[in-house]
């Protein structure tokens, strides 16, 4: 009898500990489940505050006014002669008096380029056999000079006479660099007014800008004609041009 109660008290006492073991365990997956639990639920917080952010964008434009500074000239000459040759001679003839005239008024060489060159049979009457041909030589000329401009083309005119042709003028703004600077400042600024406004009806304070976006390519300068006084030359009036830029910025409320 007291072997047995000796044997029952030793297996009493070995599942007494194996439960605290077991309950030691339990308890310490519990813990650390509350943790892992705990920095899910900070980490989610966070990510929906992230999310949440508010965000005003807009678009900004600004707009700049400069003077052209050069002119380019598309002329040439036109001829027509009973052959081939002869109208051709007549030409380039023509030609090189034009060319001569826009050098004695201070053109540069490089600034005269050959453009195109084409010769055509005519007819007349319906008829098969040309009855002669005409001759187009043509010319571009940048003239840097837009005080002299209206010279130098009354002068290229005269040497061409009659044959002379004008196809095109244009007016550049060959610099246009701290012109689009200026531009996109003013595009910025605008930009932040349009974006304070919206803030302080929403009852929101404007924050940082988050992201700044060009819109497409700077617009192509708008040309504004205006009046010179006639002279002896053919008038040149430079007028003014505009160059916008376009941005859409992004900032946090």
């Amino acid at each position: 009898m007291r072997q047995f109660n000796s044997s029952y008290r030793a297996a009493a006492i070995g599942l007494g500990a194996a439960a605290l073991l077991v309950g030691a365990f339990v308890i310490g997956l519990s813990q650390r489940g509350g943790s892992s639990a705990q920095a899910a639920t900070t980490i989610s917080q966070q990510q929906g505050a992230q999310s949440g952010a508010g965000r005003i964008t807009v678009t900004g434009t600004g707009t700049v006014t400069g003077t052209p500074n050069q002119l380019v000239l598309s002329m040439g000459v036109q001829v027509n002669g009973g052959s081939v040759s002869g109208a051709l001679a007549q030409a380039n003839q023509a030609t090189d008096r034009v060319t001569a005239a826009l050098k004695g008024l201070g053109v540069g060489g490089p600034d005269i380029q050959t453009s195109g060159l084409s010769i055509y049979p005519s007819y007349s009457d319906r008829s098969p056999v040309p009855t002669g041909y005409q001759v187009t030589e043509s010319l571009t000329a940048t003239l840097r000079q837009l005080d002299k401009a209206g010279q130098q083309i009354q002068a290229a005119a005269d040497a061409g006479g009659n044959a002379i042709t004008v196809s095109n003028v244009s007016l550049n703004l060959t610099d246009d660099g701290p012109l689009l600077a200026v531009a996109r400042a003013n595009a910025m600024k605008d930009a932040r007014a349009k974006a304070g406004q919206f803030a302080r009806a929403a009852g929101e304070q404007l924050g940082q800008i988050i992201s700044i976006t060009p819109v497409g390519s700077p617009s192509p300068p708008v040309f504004n004609p205006a009046a010179s006084a006639s002279s002896a030359s053919v008038p040149i009036s430079p007028g003014s041009q505009q160059v916008s830029v376009s941005v859409t910025v992004v900032y946090a409320v």
